[in-house]
């Protein structure tokens, strides 16, 4: 009989493969909405387990404060203003229509309001490219161009941590508490080199499935492992023009 796979301990939700929530500060917003310009100040930088981009906590005038990914050239002591009428400077947020063609933000809303949802990760940001009759365009990370509402919100500037990647783990050790603060499966076993009992794909002296590994988006939790739904597999071709 065999046991349990990965997958299927996963999706059962238990505290061993969650993420930890230990030494979290604080989630990534906006403050709401308002009419007019707010006005505040850089008061802290502080790193959050999980996260490769450092956080900058901001003290509105109000007396109230937001966390927002520290983009960089920011210092503490440094005064950010927030809405259309401010000035397009490094870690100030306006909306989209008052940001000019060509200007690199990040820490951008997906919706009005929501708090800031694309460009969030280190060395991340989006390029305005145009501005529309109700839209305005962006060029993704991933370099495809996207429309947006004009009142979508964003921070000047690019996100800081840009060389975090670029370093190599020198140590088992270092990649083992990285991936555990953000929840993820290390280390990695094929399917292949384990039993025909423990996975689908195991069992044979070759290291080969012994099968087609494309598997449907409706398959049960214990088939449901490979290349789930794939509309193509394999090497693309580049194809002639």
């Amino acid at each position: 009989m065999g046991k349990k796979l990965r997958v299927q301990r996963r999706g059962r939700g238990t505290s061993t493969f969650r993420a930890s929530k230990r030494g979290r500060v604080s989630p990534v917003r906006y403050p709401p909405l308002t009419a007019g310009t707010l006005s505040g100040v850089i008061r802290d930088l502080l790193h959050e387990p999980g996260r490769g981009a450092p956080l900058a906590y901001v003290e509105l005038s109000e007396g109230r404060g937001y966390y927002v990914a520290a983009p960089e050239g920011i210092h503490i002591g440094q005064s950010v203003d927030l809405g259309a009428g401010a000035p397009v400077r490094i870690g100030n947020v306006l909306p989209l229509v008052a940001i000019p063609e060509g200007t690199m933000v990040c820490n951008l809303e997906l919706r009005p309001g929501d708090g800031g949802r694309i460009a969030r990760s280190s060395g991340t940001y989006v390029t305005v490219v145009s501005h529309a009759a109700s839209k305005t365009t962006v060029k993704m990370p991933s370099r495809r161009n996207v429309e947006f509402p004009h009142e979508c919100r964003a921070t000047v500037g690019i996100v800081a941590g840009g060389g975090r990647t670029e370093k190599p783990f020198m140590k088992a050790g270092e990649k083992h508490h990285l991936k555990r603060a953000k929840g993820h499966v290390y280390p990695i076993t094929k399917g292949v080199s384990m039993t025909a009992a423990s996975h689908p794909h195991g069992g044979g002296r070759h290291r080969h499935p012994g099968k087609s590994t494309t598997v449907s988006r409706h398959a049960p939790p214990g088939r449901k492992v490979g290349l789930i739904a794939a509309r193509s597999s394999g090497k693309k071709k580049r194809r002639r023009r």
